[in-house]
């Protein structure tokens, strides 16, 4: 019609001809279009940009930019946005500094950009200069730009600049909100994020999914479960659960508050699954030791053609180390790289060490840090460290020890684990030397502390605790219970207590464990019947896994423990691990 009625020439008609095919994605149309336009002008330009950004084809959205003989701030916006989309973050940079050079004042869309590939470089620096940029030109109390400028201090690491930024608003919108929790939460201030979120909705404003998405992840930081569930209700409510990224949060977050079937029913019930469904879901597997379902998921997924990415591989090599599958991790990383491709990083190396690592493998572990292509972090170190430790190499660990300490002199990881292996082969002598570089170098040993949700109040405890109202019904409680495991032929693992004392001191030491505390206290105040779930930051001891084996038999209870490795599932005196952490 417009073509027959005459109007193709007009510009102002044309343009909009332009637009429409470009926001639909009929890019080849639009293009075609431009060509056969019989005027153009900036705005024409402007449009075919954007659709050429949107589509992810920025060399050509560059063609144009450079083509035009005269551009205005909505030509450099869609530039700067569109390197900022796909993550050219210091090329963005760059554009803005030209264009200031060229005497175009940037909007609030300009800044907003600009600020966020500040935070994709964590640039702090830079985002300083340009937050006194924004004062200079009268943005600072912009609610665009302001939530921009909080995003990015709170990315950068830095949560103090972030709030003040927030504070300062004269008003708040859902997104400064979103900006304020998801910033606690990328910064590990899970409890903040909730208190957040209660006071957002106490401000009168609705959750969105982006919300959802940042508290779901404290809850799960947190283990929750009571409140992920009472999120997850007000997520359903609010008509937020259909998007891929609030299903892969809460396939998380119930699977890190121990129930995994509800993390697959999330999954099953998710029409349009994607590759970072099945990975969220394959993970869920691996972290709960399920490494044969893992590996199952995995084929069913490339049986429907769902092309696997790095996080997948990631989720699949974590399963099989914590497993003890060394022929199927070795295999995974190898398809990984032949047959999809992908290049592996850093953590997917990690992985490879801690599999080679937890299988005795010890000097083939340590060839593929020193020979990979990527170079060696603090945490590959531990990990190979941690297996020196399981597999008692005392002259292995010290050299690997002094790795870590060179890269990370503050981390107490190598002092302990270190510490710990002299310990077992009763070198006090050696222990003493190791606690007082400690000492010397002011590194503190992180405390063990276990926690666990009853009646929505979290209840946390560390070794020998007595702060805790009930510590004296709870610490008699033990006492009986571990008579009864007596009985039952349990024998207390003295040699877990690596400190030289006498053994009625490393008894009592092991029977007040963080984690059987939270055990006891759980069993005083849940009902019958009902599972316990327990978290602790460290690494569940060997006398802790077996005595729980033993209480969860005695007293007919399921008990899960989520440790800083994986997830141990109690049940008639057996684990989901097969003893194999």
């Amino acid at each position: 019609m417009i073509i027959t009625s005459g109007c193709y020439s007009h510009k102002f008609v044309s343009n909009h001809l332009l637009n429409m095919y470009s926001k639909i994605g009929d890019l080849q149309t639009a293009v075609t279009l431009f060509e056969h336009m019989y005027k153009r002008n900036i705005m024409s330009c402007n449009i075919l940009i954007n659709g050429y950004v949107q589509s992810g084809d920025l060399e050509s959205a560059q063609k144009v930019f450079d083509e035009m003989p005269d551009r205005n701030i909505a030509t450099w916006n869609a530039m700067i946005a569109g390197l900022t989309q796909f993550e050219f973050n210091e090329q963005s940079l760059s554009f803005f500094s030209e264009m200031h050079q060229l005497g175009f004042l940037p909007d609030e869309f300009t800044l907003g950009s600009v600020l966020r590939s500040c935070a994709g470089l964590r640039g702090l620096h830079a985002g300083r200069q340009i937050h006194a940029y924004v004062v200079k030109c009268g943005f600072e109390f912009n609610l665009v730009v302001g939530s921009s400028l909080a995003h990015m201090y709170m990315k950068s690491g830095s949560l103090e600049g972030g709030e003040k930024v927030i504070k300062l608003m004269p008003i708040r919108n859902v997104i400064a909100w979103n900006t304020l929790i998801a910033g606690k939460a990328q910064n590990g201030y899970p409890e903040e994020v909730l208190d957040q979120y209660n006071m957002m909705k106490i401000a009168g404003f609705r959750p969105d999914k982006i919300t959802f998405v940042s508290v779901l992840s404290s809850c799960s930081e947190l283990a929750t479960l009571g409140q992920g569930q009472q999120i997850h209700a007000e997520a359903i409510k609010a008509g937020a659960c259909s998007v891929v990224a609030m299903i892969s949060s809460l396939i998380s977050m119930y699977s890190r508050c121990g129930c995994l079937e509800d993390s697959l029913k999330a999954f099953l019930e998710c029409e349009h699954t994607d590759v970072v469904l099945w990975s969220s879901m394959i993970a869920a597997y691996g972290f709960h030791g399920r490494g044969d379902e893992a590996i199952e998921l995995f084929e069913y997924m490339e049986q429907e053609e769902i092309e696997a990415n790095e996080v997948t591989f990631l989720s699949l090599l974590y399963a099989c180390s914590h497993c003890g599958l060394k022929e199927k991790g070795i295999e995974f990383f190898d398809k990984m790289v032949q047959k999809y491709a992908v290049e592996p990083r850093l953590e997917h190396y990690t992985c490879m060490v801690d599999l080679l690592g937890r299988s005795g493998c010890l000097e083939e572990a340590e060839a593929m840090i020193r020979s990979m292509p990527v170079k060696a972090d603090v945490i590959i170190w531990k990990t190979l460290l941690s297996a020196c430790k399981i597999h008692k190499k005392a002259d292995t660990a010290k050299r690997i020890a002094e790795e870590v300490i060179r890269l990370y002199p503050q981390d107490s990881a190598p002092y302990v684990l270190l510490s710990n292996i002299h310990a077992s082969a009763k070198r006090w002598q050696d222990v003493s030397e190791v606690r007082k570089a400690m000492r010397d170098r002011m590194v503190k040993k992180e405390p063990g502390i276990s926690w666990l949700e009853v009646k929505n109040a979290v209840h946390q405890f560390c070794i020998g605790d007595k702060t805790h109202p009930k510590s004296a019904e709870i610490d008699l409680y033990l006492k009986e219970l571990t008579a009864e495991m007596k009985l039952r032929g349990y024998v207390p693992d003295t040699a877990a207590v690596l400190h030289d004392m006498d053994n009625e001191e490393k008894e009592y030491n092991l029977a007040h464990h963080s984690e059987k505390l939270a055990v006891a206290f759980a069993l005083i105040n849940t009902p019958a019947g009902v599972p316990i779930r327990v978290m602790k930051n460290l690494r569940v001891c060997s006398d802790c896994h077996v005595a729980i084996k033993y209480i969860s038999e005695i007293r007919n209870r399921e008990i899960i423990v989520r440790d800083a490795s994986r997830f141990h599932h109690f049940k008639n005196g057996k684990c989901s691990c097969g003893d194999y952490w």
